[in-house]
């Protein structure tokens, strides 16, 4: 959103009605005025204060006085002396002061600039030197002990500092000019300054940042119990019931863990022991998480920077991108052509040993892409036929992001043996699951037993049903397709004036704009890409980057995301595209 008013250049004094103002200083009255307007200061006094310096000179300078009594400016008149310490105001009451809880504003002003009566109080956070330069500290007239003022935050400065001072340095951190972001409600999030950000990114709060309903689920339930799975509970069952009635036969068992990492390390563990083989087909440039295994079987990881390529249990199959890859988005049989590429990888398994095939139903890293109908029907069959067990990695796409169905696999006509769910499960609390059949779940009741010491605690399964409830009564499947199609759209019509655009893609609110110097060559354009969603975070939308070539726009906003939100988002790149480092 755009820069708010939200830094406070002088300094609010509350107390009673009536309660009286003294002068801190000897002045005269510069000028006054009764500030009318709804949510002004009402009425207001300026001072003007002239103190000898050394050689003759004298410093000038004013006292502002705001949310006064209406009685406060009668009898006043310009020149009008007004000694030290003597009352000459009194705190105006909600209905006069601007419709305020009764308080003094106090501020000095070392220029006026031709105001008379009235001068700004707040300032936009762009122009903070400079009104800062106008309005120093009142502090240093009204000396209230550090102690009465909240506590100061940490700078962005000292933050980065304390960083790299003691949190790994493989962490990343987003856009070029970093965000303190202290608060998040719905679709938007707040830098310390209070301004809005349009969240356009954020996958995990799926039902909104701080959704009421979610937080009040698990205030509820932390106040009175949160503990392990080995004491009986009933919302450990009605959430793994309400999961299960959300997901198609025979997903029938659920384990539950904290992330989606784990959910996917669960997987390849159940994959693993019901069929006693280990190798595994993957999507290239795919990414299922963070752990040591995971890490040897996302493409995305290891042949990555630090990475150390594939172990031999590995085997990559190309991703199946109808905009970049060998077969194209008019081919029809795409899906089925690129399926054969894990026939392929099957046969290359000595005897066959398949353990299993995992792929996201929509892949992420790969760059926002949306499967070619019948590629994972395909694949899923050549798997089967190996003896293979097939997982569909639902952690960012899963609980109605696509709209047109609750899973990704849907779209594919397709149901995986295991399914892994994390990120928007919980609305950003650390919750995910994996859900499976009766017999992989049979297979891996071997006598060593699975235990997750948070997995499937009460506060996360409270949070869980929350987040259903909301996802059902809220609309929020429907709001996605609805304002997903309309994004979509609108996005496509870009690429009529932007040449810079190659492709548009996406199912509901999971969308992918891919960048390109050249539409011929496609030639990445990966500079532009990092660009706009730095200019984007400056004209107040959050939006990331990612696909093998760093080139695509990626926008996976919360459900809620609205049309009015997903005009702006579509106006404001507009806007940037247009700019001359974008091209």
């Amino acid at each position: 959103g755009p820069e708010w008013r939200t830094v406070h250049i002088g300094l609010d004094i509350f107390m009673e009605v009536g309660a009286p103002v003294l002068a801190p200083l000897d002045g005269v009255v510069h000028s006054f005025r009764n500030n009318d307007t709804p949510l002004d200061y009402g009425p207001t006094i300026i001072l003007q204060h002239t103190i000898p310096l050394l050689a003759g000179e004298r410093l000038t300078f004013y006292t502002l006085y705001g949310h006064l009594s209406e009685d406060s400016l009668a009898g006043l008149y310009e020149g009008k002396p007004i000694a030290q310490e003597t009352p000459f105001a009194k705190i105006g009451s909600y209905e006069v002061n601007g419709g305020w809880p009764p308080h003094l504003h106090f501020q000095i002003i070392t220029d006026l600039l031709d105001s008379e009566g009235e001068f700004p109080g707040v300032a936009r956070p762009g122009q903070r030197e400079t009104w800062l330069s106008l309005s120093p500290d009142p502090n240093m007239i009204t000396r209230i002990p550090a102690q009465c003022f909240p506590p100061r935050g940490l700078s962005v400065e000292q933050i980065l500092k304390a960083r790299i001072e003691h949190v790994g340095r493989s962490l990343s951190i987003s856009y070029q000019q970093p965000l303190k972001i202290v608060r998040g409600s719905m679709q938007y999030l707040y830098d310390e300054d209070g301004r809005a950000y349009l969240d356009a990114v954020n996958n995990v709060c799926h039902v909104g940042h701080n959704h009421p309903r979610v937080v009040k689920a698990g205030q509820e339930q932390m106040a009175v119990l949160n503990t392990n799975t080995r004491y009986l509970h009933e919302d450990l069952v009605r959430y793994a019931e309400r999961l299960c009635a959300a997901l198609p036969e025979p997903l029938r068992v659920c384990y539950f863990v904290c992330s989606g990492s784990e959910a996917n390390e669960l997987a390849l563990r159940l994959a693993r022991t019901h069929t006693n083989h280990k190798e595994i087909i993957v999507v290239d440039a795919a990414y299922h998480g963070n752990t040591t295994t995971l890490v040897e079987i996302s493409p995305y990881k290891f042949n990555g920077p630090g990475g150390a390529g594939k172990p031999p249990y590995v085997h990559v199959v190309p991703m199946p991108d109808v905009y970049r890859g060998e077969y194209k988005r008019t081919d029809p049989l795409a899906g089925e052509k690129y399926a054969r590429y894990v026939e392929e990888a099957i046969e290359q398994i000595p005897q066959g040993n398949v353990s299993a095939f995992i792929c996201e139903s929509l892949l992420g890293c790969g760059g926002q892409l949306v499967l070619p109908d019948n590629y994972l029907k395909e694949a899923y069959r050549h798997v089967r036929n190996a003896g293979g067990v097939c997982i569909a990695d639902e952690v960012q796409v899963g609980f109605g992001r696509v709209g047109t169905h609750f899973w990704g696999f849907e779209t594919q006509g397709v149901v995986p043996d295991i399914v892994t769910l994390g990120k928007p499960i919980g609305n950003g609390h650390p919750l995910a699951a994996v859900v499976t059949t009766p017999e992989i779940a049979a297979s891996f009741n071997n006598g060593m037993e699975y235990f997750n010491t948070f997995g499937g605690n009460p506060v996360s399964c409270a949070i869980g049903l929350a987040v259903l409830d909301v996802i059902e009564e809220e609309k929020l499947q429907q709001n996605a397709l609805r304002v997903g199609a309309h994004l979509l759209d609108g996005l496509r019509g870009l690429m009529e004036r932007h040449p810079l655009i190659g492709d548009v893609r996406g199912l509901g609110l999971f969308v992918g704009i891919e960048l390109v110097l050249d539409r011929q060559t496609l030639a990445p354009a990966a500079r532009q890409a990092s660009y706009i969603a730095n200019r984007m975070k400056q004209r107040g939308i959050l939006l990331s980057t990612d696909g093998p070539f760093h080139n695509v726009l990626k926008i996976k906003p919360p459900l809620l995301f609205s049309k009015a939100n997903a005009d702006s988002l579509i106006s404001t790149l507009n806007d940037i595209l247009g700019e001359d480092l974008a091209s």
